[in-house]
């Protein structure tokens, strides 16, 4: 009896509350309440969201860095195929091996190009300098003088670094430009030459 008379009076102390301490207490229950929100699903929340804009930045970061390794790739992929490409250019112009053959094609076909008469090619033994090796052939050839201009330009247009030396040139006669003797008659020059091209050494080791 004595339990439900506390009771009764507890629930008759509630009711019996004025207006403003029960709007009090509807505050500090929503207070309460939306403390335990913030606290069980807010603070979760922000941290979730600290630890997404942590990833995000470190992924820009990764981003930022796998760009600059795209284009270091790409800038040394040019400068290795531009590398490569001087590379080629070099071996054209300084062969490893002397490649005789090529090259005394090379001059015959320059020499019937220019409408010279070759008549004589004598390849001679290598000459060993420090850094390359001379590969002389001598030369003799009869033509007018336009068609050795003509020959020794074409052969400073080949891709091999060649050299014409001691040119030594003598009046082998004279030919009429036609059959009629009244017009002027053009000389015929034979020309001794050396023709020198050039290769690179083996390396230290490789016939070993």
């Amino acid at each position: 009896m004595a339990e439900k008379g506390k009771k009764a009076a507890s629930g008759q102390s509630f009711e019996t509350l004025p207006i403003a301490a029960k709007i009090f207490l509807l505050f500090l229950l929503l207070a309460v309440l939306a403390a335990a929100y913030y606290f069980a699903l807010h603070m979760n929340l922000e941290e979730e969201i600290q630890n997404a804009e942590s990833q995000n930045a470190q992924l820009q970061q990764n981003l930022v860095q796998a760009q600059q390794r795209q284009e270091e790739y790409l800038r040394l992929t040019q400068e290795l195929a531009s590398r490569e490409a001087i590379d080629r250019q070099n071996k054209r112009i300084l062969p490893a091996n002397a490649e005789i053959p090529a090259f005394l094609q090379d001059l015959n076909r320059l020499a019937e190009l220019s409408g010279l008469q070759m008549k004589l090619v004598e390849p001679r033994p290598e000459e060993r300098q420090q850094l390359y090796l001379r590969i002389p052939v001598s030369l003799q050839v009869e033509g007018k003088y336009h068609q050795l201009a003509k020959f020794f330009y074409n052969v400073s247009q080949l891709e091999r670094a060649i050299n014409m030396e001691n040119i030594t040139m003598n009046l082998k006669g004279l030919r009429s430009a036609s059959r009629n003797p009244n017009e002027e008659t053009e000389a015929i020059l034979e020309v001794a030459v050396l023709a020198t091209t050039f290769r690179r050494p083996a390396p230290a080791g490789a016939n070993r």
